[in-house]
């Protein structure tokens, strides 16, 4: 799934085409994705004007001058394709295949904004006005926010016997942070991955939250990690996969200069952790 360099990477992609934006046409060439489509989004969205593009952990959402959110979620394939008028340095893939055109936006500028998604793991839904989304009101700061801060994240982590990657793995702690990410986070705080999150002290807390925000701010400046599907709405790949210095690299020497560390991968509530067990600890 994509986490979020890779969702804020798409965002501001789509930005400058979408936000402020009128919506001419819409169409919804299925009646589902990962759950049913609202049965009147295109007509919501048709004539609708993007006031803002916004991102919530790993959730574009547009808002509309007519009042209310479209909420998307890109899944496991997902893409957003942009073409058309204003649109020199994007392109599509030839193996982006349009039967899987699912929901197509065209703007009055002539640009259109296609959500392509082969294996329909995707969603997209609309906010009413007034309301809350069950997908979003439990959500954790964001690693951006001031208000995820050390003394914050030492509070969240308080008693917890639950392993650190368990712990920064969980929305409502905090919100956008995948398994990618995390994994490459803890390994430049040195923190094992299985460390009970309540046994870290306060000065490593710190240190990690720091190393949280600047793995995250490399990955974006990157374009995110393509591994299968992930790419930017240019078309184009990211680039951070290249800057692993743990993830998926089990049995590679240790990145951090004379550690004798080879990296070990583990299993963790289903999902693989790589770190380094002379480095973390």
């Amino acid at each position: 799934m994509p986490e979020l360099p890779e969702v804020e990477t798409v965002r501001r992609g789509l930005q400058p085409h979408l936000e402020g934006q009128r919506i001419a046409r819409a169409e919804a060439r299925r009646p589902d994705l990962r759950w049913p489509l609202p049965v009147d989004l295109v007509q919501v969205l048709t004539g609708a004007t993007v006031t803002a593009l916004r991102r919530r952990s790993k959730y574009l959402l547009a808002d509309l001058d007519r009042g209310g959110t479209l909420l998307m979620h890109l899944g496991m394939s997902g893409r957003m394709l942009v073409e058309g008028a204003g649109t020199a340095g994007f392109h599509r893939d030839p193996s982006i295949l349009s039967r899987h055109d699912h929901v197509v936006l065209t703007t009055e500028a002539g640009t259109t904004i296609t959500f392509n998604d082969a294996r329909r793991f995707g969603m997209i839904d609309l906010i009413r006005e007034g309301t809350a989304h069950p997908l979003l009101d439990r959500l954790g700061p964001e690693p951006f926010d001031p208000g995820f801060d050390a003394a914050y994240l030492a509070g969240a982590f308080q008693n917890r016997r639950s392993p650190v990657k368990q712990a920064l793995l969980d929305q409502r702690i905090v919100a956008g942070l995948g398994n990618i990410y995390v994994s490459e986070a803890l390994y430049r705080a040195g923190i094992d991955p299985r460390r009970a999150a309540g046994r870290i002290s306060a000065q490593r807390i710190a240190v990690l939250v720091g190393h949280i925000r600047e793995v995250l701010t490399d990955a974006i400046a990157a374009g995110g990690s393509s591994l299968r599907d992930h790419r930017q709405a240019t078309g184009e790949l990211g680039y951070f996969q290249h800057s692993f210095r743990v993830y998926d690299r089990e049995g590679q020497p240790c990145p951090t200069p004379a550690c004798p560390g080879t990296i070990r991968r583990v299993v963790q509530s289903g999902r693989s952790s790589f770190f380094c067990p002379v480095c973390q600890r």
